[in-house]
């Protein structure tokens, strides 16, 4: 009987391991670019992620500006309706005021008081002892109704005079001016300037003379010092 030989063919073998570590670099291959596969498909699910945070991220920040310049809008205009508000007040409240008709002055010759420079033997209103040419204001807001030299139609005594009506039904006068800056029909409010004092007409010097009236006309006049005390002026 003869034994069977078994034939070693050493470049099959070497064939076969090339063949392996070939399929091996392939499988080394296939796995990277599976991952560099999966990486570049991870980028491209992350970019729009990112570019939506970015424009999210804008446009809270336009909203909250936008809030903001609205309620900045908000406030201003609130403030300028209070500054409004304020200022209406203010006039209402001037307007309803009484003050004196000359800043810095002295009292002189006063009401009733008897003498005989006074036509009727006393005197009908009170003096307010100031320089000449200094500014004679409205003691309250009303319409002029005289104006002019003679007393302005209430006698030369007076020289130059203002008689002003006021809503309440009472007349404001002053004499004895240098110049007469309004005139007949002319509406002040108070404080307005009207007339700078003097020393015409019968004058023992420069001074303004000053009436309240219940009519428009001499004659009428009442205590200008006690009706001013009672709306709140100190004289």
């Amino acid at each position: 009987m003869s034994k069977r030989t078994q034939s070693h063919r050493p470049g099959t073998s070497m064939l076969r391991k090339r063949a392996a570590v070939v399929a091996a670099g392939f499988g080394v291959s296939a796995l990277l670019g599976t991952g560099a596969a999966v990486a570049d498909s991870a980028d491209a699910t992350a970019l729009p992620g990112i570019a939506s945070s970015s424009v999210e991220a804008q446009a809270t920040a336009q909203a909250k500006a936008a809030d903001n310049a609205a309620k900045a809008k908000k406030e201003a205009e609130v403030k300028k309706k209070a500054a409004e508000a304020k200022k209406k007040a203010a006039e209402e409240k001037k307007a309803k005021s009484w003050i004196d008709p000359v800043k810095d002055y002295e009292l002189s010759a006063g009401y009733s008081q008897g003498g005989a420079m006074w036509a009727s033997g006393h005197h009908s209103g009170q003096d307010f002892a100031v320089p000449v040419g200094t500014d004679v204001s409205a003691v309250h807001g009303g319409t002029v109704v005289k104006a002019g030299g003679n007393g302005a139609g209430d006698g030369a005594a007076y020289g130059n005079a203002i008689v002003i009506k006021h809503s309440d039904g009472t007349y404001s006068q002053y004499a004895h001016l240098s110049k007469i800056d309004v005139k007949v029909g002319d509406t002040v409010t108070t404080g307005d300037h009207i007339a700078l004092s003097g020393d015409t007409g019968n004058s023992s010097g420069p001074h303004l003379h000053f009436e309240i009236r219940t009519t428009a006309d001499y004659g009428s006049a009442v205590n200008p010092v006690s009706f001013l005390k009672k709306e709140g002026v100190s004289v």
